[in-house]
């Protein structure tokens, strides 16, 4: 009697124990379940929220502030014209341009001839180049900066230059730069005046020479840099206006010119500054009277 009974109370306790196993090991297991796949989608979503923008942010490269150029050739009113070169102020001419949207130059040559009491004659040429940003190369501003630079260290490295000269000008754009320097032609002597400025992502250059040819007395370089930093300065305007920017605009470095005026500009125009060469701004081409100073000097890429 003692052993059957003893077996069935035995085999009763196994039974129990494991029942109450088994619930145990269901709650343990679905618990680990759901906190590996949970914990794995919520990391999954924070990696994909948190990297997006942060990329997108890095990527995005301000759109430079101009999108057009004025016409080269209306850049100076006829007035400045009249002074800078008086028998010429109708004679522009209008460089060549692949894209008259980044890139454009006109030049006017003025001869006035007094016969045996000699002769005055001035050249003036203006060239503008734009920058549009570059989501490889930067913005249009910094582009327009670095080729500023180059720009004017060019203009003070001219073969045959003598006692040249060279200082920053305030008042006109962001950053600009004149220099001068005298060069002997076998007419005369030619007084250069290169001035360079930039205003936002525009770099302007104006070239001005003059030179007393047949025995007149050759023109004060003072004179003729007041007149190109006058003429510098209409320039920088005319690209301000063009924009839609009011009066006086751009003439200082801490202008704000209209934002709304660079919208829908062709992102596609980008000059590359290493690959533009800037033949107008060529110093005392123009004194060769023997051809036209347009010709020979306002070649533009």
């Amino acid at each position: 009697m003692h052993r059957p009974v003893q077996r069935h109370r035995q085999r009763l306790t196994r039974i129990l124990v494991g029942a109450a196993a088994v619930p145990v090991l269901l709650v343990a297991s679905g618990c680990s379940s759901d906190s590996g796949d949970g914990s794995g989608d919520d990391a999954k979503k924070d990696s994909g929220s948190s990297a997006s923008p942060a990329a997108t942010e890095a990527a995005a490269v301000k759109e430079a502030t101009y999108a057009k150029l004025p016409e080269t050739c209306k850049v100076f009113s006829s007035k400045t014209l009249k002074e800078l070169v008086p028998e010429g102020a109708k004679s522009g001419k209008e460089g060549t341009s692949d894209d008259v949207a980044t890139r454009g130059n006109c030049s006017w040559d003025s001869l006035d001839n007094n016969g045996v009491k000699g002769s005055q004659f001035r050249w003036l040429n203006v060239s503008l180049l734009r920058f549009e940003s570059d989501q490889s190369r930067g913005t249009g501003e910094k582009l327009a900066s670095e080729y500023y630079a180059k720009h004017a260290e060019d203009a003070r490295s001219v073969d045959g230059a003598k006692d040249t000269k060279s200082q920053p000008v305030s008042g006109t754009g962001n950053e600009a730069t004149l220099v001068t320097y005298d060069l002997k032609k076998k007419e005369g002597t030619f007084k250069q005046q290169t001035l360079v400025t930039r205003v936002e992502n525009v770099v302007v250059t104006v070239d001005y020479n003059g030179a007393g040819l047949a025995g007149d007395k050759a023109p004060k370089a003072a004179d003729l840099s007041k007149a190109v930093e006058k003429a510098a300065k209409e320039a920088v305007q005319a690209v301000v206006t063009a924009n839609g920017g009011g009066d006086g605009a751009g003439s200082g470095a801490g202008s704000t010119p209209s934002k709304s005026a660079s919208k829908g500009s062709d992102k596609s125009a980008s000059p590359n500054p290493s690959k533009v060469s800037d033949k107008s701004a060529s110093p005392g081409q123009g004194s060769d009277l023997s051809t036209s100073p347009s010709k020979s000097a306002a070649k533009k890429s």
